[in-house]
Formats: structure tokens, C-alpha cells, sequence
């Protein structure tokens, strides 16, 4: 290939590059609250929280996009019982999927056909171009909120929404366990360095409310989000307790807990978004 053509190619990614750009650009104009859920390790619930806030968010009226970013083990289709794949929309973008008449979800398993458990086996660069086209190439509607949950860490996936969606806002969630502290105190790290605003801590598994005598049991510590947020200079908007039922109603692909008025967790979560709602409209 002459240095001509190589400079041509160049030129054309290039071209390509800023055209994205524009769509990206033009897309989050459209979306009012940008909120990346994400957490320092594993296993602390981060996508069933972004979940349950999503449709607890969609339940009280406002437009909902759920983005699943988490590629390697994306949870989100199976938390909701989501089984459709994406289908085409207008201008060669395709619609994301309808949970709820106002709320739509994008996740990779909707791209993986029948075999919903292939291994994404990506490097960072086309982890990268996955996440930004599912901001410009995706018919959104116009959302009140944008709902990003992410693998857990400071890896590719937030740093790149971190980069493509710079009014993001962070939700951390940990247990209240130290091994998790520890790695939630990398996420507030990373947010700092990127510039990105931390709404607040969200402390998960919070505790589990004996059935028989109703006394609580600390099944990882306690207060652990309390003194992180308060050391931090944090909100600590919810500490969430251990429910047996959200990992029932989590591996049937089910969301009606948050039916329950009564349940404990259902209330907490509502307390929660309520307060979401109110610091995103200051």
C-alpha cells in the first residue's frame, strides 16, 4: 500500500471518527440526567441496583434508558427477563429494547443471537467502540435519565464513559465489608481523577432481617458505608438490606418486589430514588 493510499484510510477513520462524535454528541443532548452505576469489586449487587433503580425510576413517570456496559458479564436482559434481540429503527440505527412503555434497555446479550452465553473475549479498543455506539447508533428516545451500569473496577468501561459522557454522574455501591471498602475507595480515586461527580454511596446488603424474630442480622460488618461517606465527603443515599428475595426474583427475571410497598427493601429503594430525582433537579 503507497503512503498515499495509507493517508486516504487514515483520513477516512478519521472522518468516520468525527461523524460518531457528532451523533454521540447530539444523542446526549437529548438525555437530561447521565448516571454511571459502578462499584471497586464484584459481587456487591451493583446491576441489580441498577436495575431496581431504573424501574423504580420508571414507575414514578420519568423516561429510562438502562445501558448495560458490562460486556464480559452482562446481567441486566436476565435481571428484567429480557429475551428479545435489538431491531432496526430510522437512519440505519436500531430501536433498544422496551421493558416498559417509558423505559428501554441496550445490553450485549441482545447482540449475541441464541446463544446468550458466548464469552466476549474484546481488547480495549473495540470494547471502546462497542460503548460509543451504543449511544450513536441506538434510537434512544428523549430520556429524563440514562441509567450506565458498568463492570465492576476503573477499567475500560467507565474510564470510556467517563471520556464520551463527561456530565455523567457516579452511584458507587459497596457492601460493608472492609475487602470491599477498600476497592470502593479506588472507585472514588478514579472519579476524582476523571472529574466526575459522585452523587453519592449506595451500601448494598446492608444487613438481613431475621424471618422468625425480625432482629437483624450484620451479615458484612455494618456502617461501613456511613464512615466511608462521612470520611469522603459523601451522600450515602441508601443502605439496602439483604433481601432473599431480590436473588429469587433476580434469577427468574422478575421486578415486581418493587410492587411490595410493604417490603422494606421496596421502601428504601423509592427513598432512595426520590432522592436521586431531587439532587438531579437542583
Amino acid at each position: 500500500m503507497t503512503n498515499e493510499n495509507q493517508g486516504c484510510g487514515f483520513n477516512a477513520q478519521q472522518d468516520k471518527q468525527q461523524a460518531q462524535d457528532t451523533e454521540i454528541k447530539e444523542r446526549l443532548k437529548h438525555i437530561k440526567n447521565k448516571l454511571l452505576v459502578m462499584s471497586g469489586k464484584g459481587g456487591v449487587g451493583k446491576s441489580s441496583v441498577a436495575a431496581y433503580l431504573s424501574v423504580a425510576i420508571a414507575k414514578k413517570g420519568f423516561k429510562v434508558g438502562l445501558m448495560d456496559v458490562d460486556l464480559h458479564g452482562p446481567s441486566i436482559a436476565r435481571l428484567l427477563g429480557l429475551k428479545g434481540n435489538l431491531e432496526p429503527g430510522s437512519n440505519e440505527k436500531a430501536r433498544p429494547i422496551k421493558y416498559l412503555p417509558n423505559m428501554e434497555v441496550i445490553s450485549i446479550e441482545a447482540l449475541m443471537g441464541e446463544n446468550k452465553d458466548t464469552a466476549t473475549i474484546w481488547r480495549g479498543p473495540l470494547k471502546i467502540g462497542v460503548i460509543r455506539q451504543f449511544i450513536s447508533d441506538i434510537e434512544w428516545m428523549d430520556l429524563d435519565y440514562m441509567i450506565i451500569d458498568a463492570p465492576p473496577g476503573t477499567g475500560d468501561e467507565p474510564l470510556t464513559v467517563a471520556q464520551t459522557i463527561p456530565d455523567a454522574k457516579a452511584l458507587i455501591v459497596t457492601t460493608p465489608q472492609e475487602i470491599s471498602l477498600a476497592d470502593v475507595r479506588k472507585s472514588i480515586n478514579f472519579c476524582h481523577q476523571v472529574n466526575m461527580e459522585i452523587l453519592g454511596l449506595i451500601e448494598n446488603m446492608s444487613g438481613l432481617e431475621c424471618p422468625h424474630c425480625g432482629e437483624t442480622i450484620d451479615l458484612f460488618k455494618m456502617n461501613g458505608g456511613s464512615l466511608t461517606a462521612k470520611k469522603e465527603n459523601l451522600r450515602l443515599l441508601a443502605t439496602l438490606p439483604f433481601d432473599p428475595e431480590v436473588v429469587k426474583k433476580g434469577d427468574v427475571g422478575n421486578m415486581d418486589l418493587l410492587d411490595n410497598d410493604k417490603a422494606i427493601i421496596t421502601k428504601k429503594i423509592n427513598k432512595m430514588v426520590d432522592e436521586i430525582v431531587e439532587l438531579s433537579a437542583s
